[in-house]
């Protein structure tokens, strides 16, 4: 643990006496919550009726093991997890966690190819999807799927041995990608997310007396391995949100203590009528994207909040942040959270260590090799550097990665995309800066004859979701390159 951090702890909490897993897993210490206290709430839907109880939550989650079990799959087999956040979405995630199945989210959006890839990759054997559209597409895809709706309409069967899993088991295995735009899925153990659950839980003082406005979608790993787990984890309340919504949020901040966003969200929010309500809560946080300073003081100026900026990646899921007592520097993510080690090597990449550090991308020895170094460093691909307090500063990515709206865009995957247009003879791909999304994801093409940029446009709209696609196409006569024929992406964002 970093000295910084010891700093930061709350009173009482010495860091040579932190356990990180000495709750086992997140389901252990979940059934703990649920069966101490079965009435209280645990997640509340905007738009479906009633809480979700702590009991129910136990009940549902265990029944919808049993119907997945009575299929006949296995412990360690994979489960794709696809929907808008809702309650069954929550029942059915916490099934596949305790019953040792390997969840797979997939976000809602994406495309038949982008399906398709997962799919073969991972190698599921059963996918809980609420999209027709995916529903039929994975039949296609596979017919020996197991495929239903998040709801679980299967049918009853005796739940598998619940909640017993150990640090080292299998627990999700999300997407993320490298330069070459391949999805790579990241292996994340129950301890991982149990000790980055913790690690969050102990730095931001969640405790059972907080509710999260929870508006983060739940297929991806911010809403997902930070705001759900940590709820559960701390016996909180959250009200989950199906889309963004900056109206409602305003409305929910009235009753909640906590708020998690992206900038995207931030920059909508400080527009909205009514913003001054979240002066009400007692912890904003913003990450996926790097937040500007000038919109860290609009947020501040209109409703008061310090936001908190923090630090993580599909691999780790969190690392670093600013401290809930002390300055939240604004440019900076502040410092490793309990637990995490972190370095910078001679360029500058930063380099960490922890309980939460995945071991290893699926299926892909020699992805894993390269993302670690000899002494056992994960290489985050970021750039970083330390101001002279210690507060981490990103100053840029190694890796050719765009993050808009809080999403993870690999310049590679859409130049494909776009290449294989008739008119186009090549293409560069690079995130522009952007107050509101962080950054755009912008085309520069060659073409060959008449130039439609709506064409092109269309015609990434039918193969990438919404977030991938090019928010501006832009020809050019030639793409810059150097001397051995590669594109320089950096005189693109001049």
């Amino acid at each position: 643990m970093s000295a910084a951090w010891a700093r930061h702890l709350p009173d009482g909490m010495e860091p040579a006496g932190i356990d990180l897993l000495a709750q086992g897993s997140l389901p252990a210490a979940w059934r703990a919550q649920w069966r101490a206290e079965p009435a209280a709430p645990a997640v509340r839907v905007h738009g479906e009726d009633g809480w979700l109880t702590r009991g129910a939550l136990d009940e549902r989650s265990a029944a919808v093991a049993g119907r997945l079990h009575a299929t006949g799959l296995l412990r360690g087999d994979r489960v794709l997890l696809s929907g808008v956040s809702s309650a069954a979405f929550v029942v059915a995630h916490c099934a596949a966690m305790r019953a040792g199945y390997v969840g797979v989210p997939l976000n809602p959006d994406y495309s038949r190819r982008e399906v398709e890839v997962i799919v073969a990759d991972a190698r599921p054997t059963a996918a809980l999807v609420d999209n027709a559209e995916i529903q039929a597409w994975l039949a296609q895809i596979d017919p020996e799927l197991v495929i239903t709706g998040p709801e679980v309409a299967l049918p009853e069967g005796p739940p598998p041995d619940l909640d017993d899993l150990v640090p080292s088991d299998a627990a999700l295995l999300p997407y993320t990608s490298g330069t070459t735009g391949e999805p790579k899925g990241a292996l994340l153990s129950h301890g991982n997310l149990l000790a980055s659950a913790q690690a969050v839980r102990m730095a931001w003082r969640w405790s059972a007396s907080d509710t999260l406005v929870l508006a983060l979608p739940l297929f991806h790993m911010h809403g997902l391995g930070v705001g759900l787990h940590g709820t559960l984890l701390t016996g909180a309340t959250a009200v989950v949100m199906p889309r963004f919504d900056p109206n409602d949020v305003v409305a929910a901040a009235a009753d909640a203590t906590m708020f998690f966003g992206v900038p995207t969200m931030y920059a909508r929010l400080v527009e909205t009528n009514g913003v001054s309500q979240l002066s009400r809560l007692r912890l904003c946080v913003s990450g996926s994207a790097p937040l500007s300073a000038d919109l860290h003081e609009r947020v501040r100026s209109v409703c008061g909040q310090v936001v908190l900026e923090r630090y993580g990646m599909t691999e780790t899921v969190m690392l670093v942040s600013n401290p809930y007592d002390g300055e939240r520097r604004p440019g900076t993510v502040g410092f490793p959270l309990p637990g995490i080690e972190l370095v910078l090597d001679e360029t500058g990449e930063i380099l960490v260590k922890g309980p939460n550090v995945f071991d290893g991308y699926w299926d892909r020895p020699a992805a894993t090799q390269d993302a670690f170094t000899s002494e056992g460093w994960f290489r985050t691909g970021d750039i970083g550097a330390l101001d002279a307090d210690g507060y981490l500063r990103i100053v840029g990515r190694s890796k050719e990665l765009i993050i808009t709206g809080g999403y993870n865009v690999y310049p590679r995957e859409v130049e494909d995309v776009l290449r294989a247009h008739p008119s186009v003879d090549d293409v560069a791909v690079v995130g522009l800066p952007s107050e509101e999304w962080g950054e755009t994801v912008t085309a520069f093409v060659e073409v060959s004859g008449a130039f439609d940029p709506d064409e092109l446009l269309a015609w990434a709209a039918a193969r990438l979701a919404p977030y991938k696609r090019p928010r501006q196409i832009h020809r050019v006569e030639t793409l810059p390159r150097n001397s051995l024929g590669k594109v320089v992406r950096s005189e693109l964002l001049m």
